[in-house]
């Protein structure tokens, strides 16, 4: 039998090889990037068919989704992927840019599932994949925006698991922690693009001293662990709600079994021994 999906952000990383491991299981891959060039290397190859899609862009999105139903009658799994790292302490990121980064990590993939439910429903099967992040669950000093956005998504999702699952679908959280890509390197960008004030030297210096999120530290995972996971869910016939990949990711599922006051003290605590706060702490 055909199976088919639709992977967002596939152009690198996450994206880039959960393309090549759901070819490599024989699935008829809908492989998108905002720049289809891009995906060179994916033209021509059996099974892949590669298409332009801005998560942004409603004319994009039902594009590509009518195209999956007329060619193929279904769509069996959207893996939600496409993201970016939108960083800096929450009063130095201007407004405008937290838009953006919700418009991206969240209103892109509620346009998306709103696109490929209706024929989930029908047929009385699917699986909507997110990659989300442990900044969900534990959301960092300089990363609210973005672990806002992470955040926000689970919520969604927790929600949407409850009211499709009388319909044979099923939504799934991929959690990553530190994973080995690019992402580290978008998301120092965008924070050069903040105004910095004065208050916050302490959370720029760790930044600059530790990488954005550890993607090149040793408690990373190379993005294959994540393509794995994802995998694994929609070929499962009862996938769990969530993955948690890597040591960090792990961890934190333990991490949030903690009282929120233990949290903040614990967040304190590393503060202080960051030098986070005024001189004259």
């Amino acid at each position: 039998m055909e199976r088919t999906v639709l992977v967002t952000g596939s152009s690198s990383g996450i994206g880039r090889a959960t393309v090549e491991r759901f070819l490599e299981e024989d699935w008829t891959v809908y492989a998108t990037a905002r720049d289809p060039d891009d995906l060179d290397e994916f033209r021509g190859r059996d099974g892949c068919r590669v298409d332009q899609l801005d998560v942004t862009v409603d004319e994009h999105v039902d594009r590509v989704v009518e195209r999956m139903i007329d060619e193929t009658g279904r769509v069996d799994c959207l893996v939600n992927n496409a993201g970016y790292g939108q960083l800096g302490p929450v009063e130095d990121v201007p407004t405008e840019a937290v838009r953006d980064q919700y418009e991206v990590n969240v209103f892109g993939p509620h346009r998306l599932t709103r696109a490929v439910l209706p024929e989930m429903r029908r047929r009385e099967d699917g699986t909507v994949i997110d990659v989300t992040s442990v900044a969900a669950r534990l959301p960092f000093p300089g990363g609210g925006v973005y672990s806002g956005t992470k955040a926000a998504l689970s919520a969604q999702d927790q929600a949407l698991r409850a009211e499709v699952s009388g319909y044979g679908v099923d939504v799934v959280e991929v959690e990553p922690g530190p994973v080995e890509t690019n992402f580290t390197d978008r998301a120092e960008a965008e924070m050069d693009g903040v105004d910095r004030s004065d208050a916050y030297e302490g959370v720029y210096r760790l930044f600059e001293d530790y990488g954005a999120v550890g993607g090149d530290g040793p408690l990373s995972v190379p993005p294959t662990a994540v393509a794995d996971q994802i995998v694994a869910a929609a070929s499962s016939t009862d996938p769990a709600p969530r993955y948690p990949v890597g040591p960090v990711a792990r961890l934190a599922t333990v991490a949030d079994l903690l009282p929120l006051w233990a949290r903040a003290r614990l967040w304190a605590a590393v503060a202080r021994l960051a030098g986070l706060g005024s001189d004259d702490d």
